[in-house]
C-alpha cells in the first residue's frame, strides 16, 4: 500500500509540471509572466542607458597625464588653496581641502563658504588617510606639490593637476573641465579680462610702472619676481626692474646689502609668518637701513603695504579679484 501510494504521488507531480510547461508554451498564464520579465529587462536596459548618458566618461589631459572622470563629480578634494578658492568661485563646496597657509585653517574671506568642510592636512603634506576617508570622486592637485604621490592619490580617486600653485587661470580652466562647466569657466575669465581692461584704462598715462614685490620674514627677506602677484601685475601694465626679469619665482636675501636689488619706482610689501614680534623686528631693521631710504620708491613715497593672503597665499580667482580691488583702492580708482 505504501509503495503504491508513493508511486502515484510521483506521477501526479510529474503531470502537474507537464501541464504547467504546456500552458507556458501555449501562451497562457506563462506568457504573462514572460512578458512581465521582458518588460522588466527592457526597463533595466533603458535605465542603464540613461545612467550611462548622464555619467559619461570624459578624459581630461593635464600636466601629470590623462585622467578619466565619470559624469559630473560631486565629492571633490582640493590639495592647494588656489583650487579651493576657484571651487567657491564656481559655486561648488569641496568635501575636503588643505589648511590655509597662515594662522587660521581657513582664510577669512572663505570662512562662510567653507563652513563644515573637512581639512586633510597641510598643502605641503596632505594626509592620504583623511583623503581616503572622504571617498572623493576627484582630487585636484599640483605637479609642484604632489608629483611624488600622484600615483598613490590616483588609487584613491581620479586625480588631475596644474603645474604650479600660482597658475590660477589654469586652475579655473581645469576645474571647469572637472565640473563639466567649461562655459562658466570661460565667463569667469572674461569677467576678469573686463576688469583688467577697466583698470588699465583708468590708470591711463600712469602705466607702465616699474614695481618690485618685497616680502619680510622673521629672519630674512624675499624679492618676488614672478608668481601669483607678479603675473597679475604684469597683466595690469606694471613692469619689473631688468634684473628681475625671467621666470624664476624670485630670490631669498639675508643681507641688507641686497636692498638695492629691490629698487623700483613702486614697492608692494607684505610680511609672512606666525612669529609676529620677530617679523616686525626684522621689518623695522631692514626698512630703517640707509640703503632702504635710498630706494626710488622710498623717495617717491610709493611704498605700499599689502595683504599677504590676497597677494600671495590664496592664489585663486577670488583672491586675484581681491588683489585687483586693493590696487583700485591704492591708486584711488573707482571700480
Amino acid at each position: 500500500m505504501f509503495r503504491a501510494s508513493r508511486k502515484g504521488g510521483i506521477w501526479a507531480a510529474l503531470i502537474v509540471v507537464l501541464l504547467l510547461l504546456s500552458g507556458c508554451g501555449a501562451g497562457g498564464a506563462g506568457t504573462n509572466a514572460n512578458s512581465d520579465g521582458a518588460a522588466a529587462t527592457d526597463q533595466g536596459t533603458a535605465d542603464a542607458q540613461g545612467a550611462s548618458s548622464t555619467e559619461s566618461v570624459r578624459t581630461i589631459e593635464h600636466v601629470l597625464g590623462k585622467t578619466e572622470i565619470k559624469g559630473t563629480p560631486k565629492r571633490i578634494v582640493t590639495l592647494y588653496n588656489g583650487a579651493t578658492d576657484v571651487m567657491i568661485a564656481y559655486g561648488v563646496k569641496p568635501v575636503g581641502m588643505v589648511e590655509a597657509n597662515g594662522t587660521e585653517p581657513v582664510y577669512d574671506y572663505l570662512k562662510k563658504d567653507l563652513e563644515g568642510v573637512s581639512t586633510v592636512g597641510l598643502e605641503t603634506q596632505p594626509n592620504m588617510e583623511e583623503i581616503y576617508k572622504l571617498k572623493p570622486d576627484v582630487i585636484i592637485a599640483t605637479k609642484f606639490r604632489n608629483e611624488a604621490t600622484y600615483q598613490q592619490m590616483s588609487e584613491i580617486a581620479p586625480t588631475v593637476a596644474v603645474d604650479q600653485l600660482y597658475e590660477w587661470k589654469d586652475t579655473v580652466k581645469l576645474i571647469g573641465q572637472v565640473l563639466n562647466q567649461e562655459d562658466k569657466g570661460a565667463q569667469l575669465l572674461a569677467d576678469w579680462d573686463r576688469r583688467v581692461a577697466d583698470f588699465k584704462t583708468k590708470m591711463g598715462h600712469r602705466l607702465p610702472i616699474k614695481a618690485s614685490i618685497v616680502n619680510f620674514r622673521a629672519d630674512h627677506a624675499r624679492i618676488y619676481y614672478m608668481g601669483f602677484a607678479g603675473q597679475i601685475l604684469k597683466e595690469l601694465g606694471f613692469n619689473r626692474p631688468p634684473e628681475q626679469e625671467g621666470d624664476k619665482w624670485g630670490i631669498k636675501v639675508n643681507s641688507k646689502e641686497s636692498i638695492p636689488d629691490m629698487n623700483a619706482d613702486t614697492l608692494f610689501v607684505f610680511n609672512s609668518g606666525k612669529d609676529q614680534a620677530a617679523i616686525e623686528k626684522n621689518y623695522e631693521a631692514w626698512t630703517s637701513h640707509p640703503l632702504w631710504k635710498n630706494l626710488d620708491a622710498y623717495k617717491k613715497k610709493s611704498i605700499f603695504k599689502v595683504n599677504e593672503v590676497n597677494w600671495n597665499l590664496a592664489g585663486g580667482y577670488l583672491s586675484a579679484n581681491r588683489m585687483l580691488d586693493d590696487l583700485y583702492q591704492l591708486y584711488h580708482l573707482k571700480p
